[in-house]
């Protein structure tokens, strides 16, 4: 009964589902990975395979699968009510988790705009500063243009794919984009600007000055992922980038956005990726860890002087229009709530510290592996970057899909990872274990030593 269970939803998921990021002509031909049940760090597919969730399914899951306090904290909103609308209206769980938000969120930040995906986020944050300069006191009706980074990813609907800088993903969507203005993002392991930190004293840096001193009366706000581009291949930002980017926001009057879509709730190891080099932005975006990998949630934070450009009597229409079904839901900020106090309660950043230390020193042992080119590690954040040669760099060919062969011969090894082409990411829950992290490393050991 069960055999037969598990062939029907076989063929059916490759004969119903349309997968993201997935080519499809290809993704047919293999078995399909059905997941049925998670446990602590651990997938667990219907029949009855274990894997580590080398990839906490997708950088969302911060505690584990079935986390008691997450898993009540549903069924005790659920008793209540599912949802109902934030327009106009408000929920328990929705005011309770907006408290929650500013107070662990960097100084200044204290508004609160819910939405679902980090996509929204991050096109909520662009037109907040678009519209801001359209209407308050303080504003200019002249700065409608955006500064964004080469390599960026900010999600997928229109207004974040406008400012991305991945052609892979964004270069077909061309015609329907608004232009921003792109500077060349850190890259270490490959200088757009042929120089080597530290010594190269941050000259990357200079090029977004220059757009800033040419375009400043025409730039409303600068959008950057805080010291990680996570989908350009877990490319890092070196020491002080980011506090730099922040000063000169400052110096030409030009909102920063932080998107920390991916880097929030504890992945580099601190709450907030901003708060490595007690960076404040104007806007930040969060969704991912924000439930704790539970349910869709997202949240848009703005200081108070943003929230005021929006105020106005009813007939000076300065009100944000912007809004979706689901925004402030009362399940999804029921589980966000406990998810924020579980960081507290189990002291969960200072316990990853350990855990980030073991993390290094592993990853420390493939630098000798002949096709490991780069290592790039940020807190539990890693991505390995495969090469034909070490000497030279060489990337493999699309065609090879040395990512994907990587990823399908981890499966065989108990471990689901995610490749970015070339650059073999893992982002395992914070509440991973060291004998965890002991066996993903042995499972990569043994896939980069072929």
């Amino acid at each position: 009964m069960t055999d037969n269970r598990n062939k029907n939803l076989e063929s059916q998921a490759n004969q119903y589902i349309w997968y993201p990021f997935t080519q499809m002509q290809d993704h047919v031909k293999e078995k399909p990975v059905i997941i049925e049940k998670g446990e602590g760090c651990f997938l667990i597919d219907i029949d009855g395979n274990r894997y580590i969730d080398g990839v906490s399914s997708l950088w969302t899951n911060v505690h584990g699968h079935r986390k008691e306090k997450l898993d009540l904290a549903v069924k005790k909103q659920l008793d209540l009510i599912a949802h109902s609308t934030l327009l106009g209206l408000s929920n328990v769980p929705a005011v309770r988790c907006a408290q929650k938000l500013v107070k662990i969120a960097p100084e200044g930040l204290t508004r609160v705009f819910y939405s679902d995906n980090g996509s929204t986020a991050v096109e909520i944050a662009l037109k907040m500063a678009f519209q801001y300069h359209r209407q308050a006191a303080g504003g200019d009706t002249n700065k409608t243009r955006f500064i964004s980074f080469k390599n960026a990813y900010h999600g997928d609907t229109i207004g974040s794919v406008s400012l991305g800088g991945i052609d892979l993903f964004h270069e077909k969507y061309h015609p329907l984009l608004f232009d921003s203005f792109k500077a060349d993002s850190p890259h270490c392991y490959r200088c757009p600007i042929g120089e080597s930190f530290p010594e190269c004293d941050l000259k990357c840096i200079d090029q977004v000055e220059e757009l800033m001193a040419s375009h400043d009366h025409e730039v409303c706000a600068l959008v950057i992922e805080p010291l990680v581009q996570g989908a350009a291949g877990i490319l890092l930002q070196p020491q002080g980038y980011l506090k730099r980017i922040r000063e000169l926001c400052t110096k030409y009057n030009i909102f920063m956005i932080a998107d920390e879509v991916a880097v929030g709730f504890g992945k580099t190891g601190k709450m907030f990726a901003c708060e490595h080099e007690d960076v404040a932005p104007d806007i930040m975006a969060l969704a991912k860890g924000i439930t704790g990998g539970y349910l869709p949630l997202a949240a848009t934070l703005a200081t108070e002087a943003i929230f005021h450009g929006f105020l106005g009597a009813h007939e000076e229409f300065k009100t944000f229009f912007h809004g979706h079904t689901y925004t402030g839901n009362p399940l999804a900020c029921a589980v966000a709530e406990a998810n924020i106090d579980i960081f507290k309660e189990e002291n969960v950043i200072e316990n990853l510290q350990g855990k980030i230390k073991r993390f290094t020193e592993k990853l420390k042992t493939f630098s000798d592996l002949p096709h490991v080119g780069d290592i790039r590690q940020r807190g539990i954040m890693a991505g390995i970057e495969l090469v034909v040669c070490k000497d030279s760099k060489k990337e493999y060919p699309a065609k090879e899909r040395i990512g994907h062969r990587v990823i399908v011969e981890a499966r065989k090894h108990g471990l689901i990872i995610r490749p970015l082409g070339n650059v073999i990411v893992i982002m395992p829950p914070l509440a991973i274990s060291m004998e965890e992290i002991d066996r993903i490393c042995e499972i990569h050991m043994m896939l980069y030593g072929k």
